[in-house]
């Protein structure tokens, strides 16, 4: 620690913009390496109704995201913020939002330290919405990429605006996934800064040669003014313009990076590891040998596809869109069962009772394809329950099929001889919804 009177140890903080919360962490150094200080997590229920892209919508209201920012760091400890000098944000990826570049935030002064609020902003369309039909999608020109496209990236969302409500881009002249929209407020960037983890995942983005496809995009009367300046992860964007909650005008600020390739990089330490995260959705995830390039061209039938990850490293991932969510929807149909038989029970009673239950059925012959989101790969395979015995219809058994059929989806797109002959030696678990499950 500092000497008596001389200035603390630097923090450097850490946030992560995700589907239902916002997360912070102070990080300091000590003699025994990095320490957390201290973190905190709000939930964001910033889920709102998207009337212009009828029932596939999925949008999310960016100043409730803000605000649950905001709370956020107005909980860490005042005198911490004060040693920041790095910030890092990670956050959803493959998701849009636009904003008028001198008009994006409004900075307010109140509490410990300026704060901005969302201003001239748009919602952000989530990785989750589901506008892009599979029609839509075809009818689009054909990436020069090694990623296919999928509803819910950038790319084809903003191409399904500029199609169908044109005006609606008129209003806005930036665009980037939420934490690129954070890192451009809090550095007052002109143009959005935005890592290659983050624009391969817009689509459209040659990984190769680390540029957009604006050729094929300007051809296709796509808005290019509105693709963001890309640069590696791990480099700076910024610094930081105001002292925000009371950290230093100055501190520097990251690259905003995925969430999923954070989510890999907490937990990968070796190459022979595989990463199994099961959150919102799901991922099963091995590191790719060093030097490896991913395929010119995409196999639209693979479940597996090769994210950016750090030092031009390159994961290979089966991400599956069914995860979390699944088991949500599940408890989700408990409840309102319930309710339809005039009995009021909480969802979040409902969770560690189907937790209890399923642990007490050791075998059920039951199987559950819990698909109900579909797969990228395959997005009209829909969910199927099969070999339903009288006898298997309990709580247990269908809460211990759903488990059991989640991580047999993950390992049908990534079979296990397929990851012991990439030398993977075991797997870890990362994810809430994994944590919270025993």
């Amino acid at each position: 620690m500092a000497a008596a009177g001389g200035p603390g140890p630097t923090c450097v903080l850490g946030i992560d913009l995700g589907t239902t919360s916002v997360k912070a962490a102070l990080v300091t150094g000590t003699e025994r390496g990095l320490a957390l200080a201290q973190s905190c997590s709000r939930e964001t229920q910033a889920y709102s109704d998207s009337p212009g892209a009828a029932a596939q919508g999925m949008e999310q209201d960016v100043q409730k995201i803000i605000k649950a920012l905001n709370e956020c760091l107005a909980a860490l400890p005042q005198q911490q913020l004060q040693q920041v000098t790095h910030i890092g944000i990670s956050g959803q990826m493959h998701g849009v939002v636009f904003w008028k570049s001198d008009k994006g935030c409004r900075w307010s002064e109140g509490g410990p330290g300026p704060a901005f609020e969302a201003d001239r902003v748009s919602h952000l369309v989530t990785w989750q919405d589901g506008r892009c039909s599979p029609a839509f999608l075809s009818s689009l020109p054909l990436p020069q990429s090694h990623v296919s496209l999928a509803t819910g990236f950038g790319c084809p969302t903003i191409f399904w605006y500029s199609k169908n409500s044109p005006d609606f881009l008129k209003a806005y002249d930036a665009a980037g996934t939420i934490q690129d929209y954070v890192v451009a407020m809090l550095c007052d960037l002109k143009k959005p800064l935005m890592s290659v983890q983050n624009a391969a995942s817009w689509g459209y983005f040659n990984c190769r040669n680390k540029s957009w496809n604006t050729d094929i995009l300007k051809k296709s009367g796509f808005p290019v003014h509105l693709l963001p300046e890309v640069g590696d992860p791990g480099s700076v964007a910024g610094r930081t313009t105001c002292a925000w909650h009371g950290i230093p005008k100055g501190a520097k600020v990251g690259i905003a990076l995925g969430d999923f390739q954070c989510s890999v990089y907490s937990c990968l330490t070796e190459r022979t590891d595989a990463v199994l995260n099961i959150s919102t959705s799901a991922q099963l995830t091995i590191s790719m040998p060093l030097g490896f390039q991913p395929p010119e061209a995409p196999d639209p039938s693979s479940a597996v596809t090769y994210f950016p990850y750090f030092n031009g490293d390159y994961l290979a991932v089966a991400a599956s869109l069914n995860g979390g969510n699944v088991l949500a929807t599940f408890v989700g149909m408990v409840a309102q069962w319930a309710q339809e038989l005039g009995f009021q029970v909480q969802e979040s009673a409902i969770y560690p009772r189907i937790i209890q239950a399923a642990l007490a059925q050791k075998h059920s012959k039951l199987s559950i394809h819990p698909t109900i989101f579909g797969e990228r790969h395959l997005p009209e395979l829909l969910a199927s329950v099969s070999s339903i015995g009288a006898s298997e219809l309990s709580l247990g058994h269908v809460s211990r099929a759903l488990c059991r059929g989640l991580v047999e989806n993950l390992s049908s797109m990534f079979p296990v001889q397929h990851l012991q002959e990439l030398g993977v030696t075991r797997v870890l678990g990362s994810g809430t919804a994994l944590a919270r499950n025993e």
